[in-house]
């Protein structure tokens, strides 16, 4: 038996089974909830593959209940008078007299660090908290950072041979296309085009896209063009079984006058996602700098995603209307923030240290506060403070 990969929502699933009743773990498929549950269960019930127990199930509810607390009941919208864990759980579903003792837990795939994969020197955490950021020297090649987007962070295949890894990515794409995406709502789109917005989406990933663009890269001469309330129906059913997570924009007070974009920027839930719907691998990447430097954004966002969670913070974008981009804001409950550029060569560092000064002169310190960090993350290199007081952050060295 594969040995369980911690993840970073362990602390938080641990106090949230000590202060509630239940907890509903949402996330894509593939991301590994019924693993994680399973670290915390001491009983379970898996109605997808226990034909039987689905009976009972539907016979009476309470009875699949009995059994060794915490109790795990996979898939449990098979029978929807249950309620543990689902992967897209209704949105009425803890709209009861019981809601406070139930609550919903986010797992995402799985982050660098979670992987084995960075060392977690850095902490995000600590950031907040105003420690600059430090770390020896950590080296990932290009040609690694390419292969670790197109893998993604999918627990089952983190140890795969990268050929079967990138089957089994196209494979689920495929599979979003042809049934996931129905799971939302029971509404059957058509799977030729949600192929289609897929592959549109992971041209535009990392960008702040409009619907409208999306709609009309799907015309063709084959195809008619989409309407953009039908291609924000399907972008709405996509978020719905979580396959994508925008990243929406930083509500922020500014000292100038600048028009604040207001478009989410898109991503994929995981990068390797967008890889797969454009039936990439890596050697198709290192031809492609720019949209390599795209998806290393995408693959950043997606685990300041995962450390921000256990941080207690969110992460946002900031846009200007013509002037400024900063790509990544993360900002705690408490208001606390801090401000990131992605960049893959260290070439790049000087413009990415320029844009997060000026966005740091832009905000209202009396309504916002002073950053508590302002970092570049790269590709590879030391972890260090410059003399501007911006940070210098290898993703191979950044953690919760």
């Amino acid at each position: 038996m594969r040995r369980y990969l911690p993840r970073t929502v362990d602390l938080e699933m641990r106090e949230l089974l000590g202060a509630t009743g239940c907890v509903v773990i949402e996330g894509v498929r593939g991301c590994g909830k019924t693993t994680t549950a399973r670290e915390f269960a001491a009983s379970e019930v898996l109605l997808d593959v226990d034909e039987d127990a689905l009976h009972l199930a539907e016979a009476d509810p309470a009875e699949v209940l009995k059994g060794p607390p915490p109790r795990l009941i996979d898939e449990w919208q098979l029978e929807p008078r249950i309620l543990t864990g689902s992967a897209i759980p209704a949105d009425d579903a803890t709209r009861h007299t019981g809601m406070r003792r139930i609550v919903r837990l986010r797992l995402r795939p799985m982050s660098l660090h979670e992987a084995g994969r960075s060392s977690g020197a850095i902490s995000l955490k600590r950031m907040l908290a105003g420690e600059p950021p430090g770390a020896g020297q950590h080296v990932m090649p290009i040609a690694e950072v390419a292969e670790l987007i197109c893998r993604g962070g999918w627990p089952e295949s983190v140890d795969w041979p990268l050929a079967r890894a990138l089957r089994a990515n196209r494979g689920q794409m495929d599979e979003v296309a042809r049934v996931d995406i129905r799971a939302v709502d029971g509404v059957r789109r058509d799977p030729q085009r949600v192929r289609l917005l897929l592959r549109s989406l992971a041209r535009n990933v990392g960008t702040a896209v409009a619907t409208s663009k999306l709609a009309a890269d799907l015309g063709g001469r084959d195809n008619g063009a989409m309407k953009p309330h039908t291609a924000a129906d399907y972008l709405n059913a996509l978020e719905g079984i979580m396959v994508v997570e925008n990243q929406p924009a930083w509500a922020t007070h500014l000292r100038s006058r600048a028009v604040l974009r207001k478009r989410p920027v898109r991503h994929f839930v995981d990068p390797s996602l967008a890889v797969a719907a454009l039936g990439a691998d890596p050697s198709r990447l290192l031809r492609d700098f720019r949209f390599l430097g795209l998806l290393f954004e995408s693959l950043v966002v997606r685990d300041l995603r995962v450390y921000a969670q256990a941080a207690d913070a969110e992460v946002f974008h900031y846009r200007e209307d013509g002037r400024l981009e900063v790509d990544a804001v993360v900002q705690a409950r408490d208001g606390r923030w801090a401000a990131f550029e992605m960049k893959l060569g260290p070439k790049a560092v000087e413009e990415g240290a320029r844009n997060l000064l000026r966005l740091a002169e832009r905000v209202d310190p009396e309504v916002v506060g002073p950053p508590q960090a302002l970092g570049v993350i790269v590709a590879s290199g030391y972890g260090y403070v410059r003399p501007d007081g911006v940070g210098v952050i290898p993703i191979g060295a950044l953690g919760p």
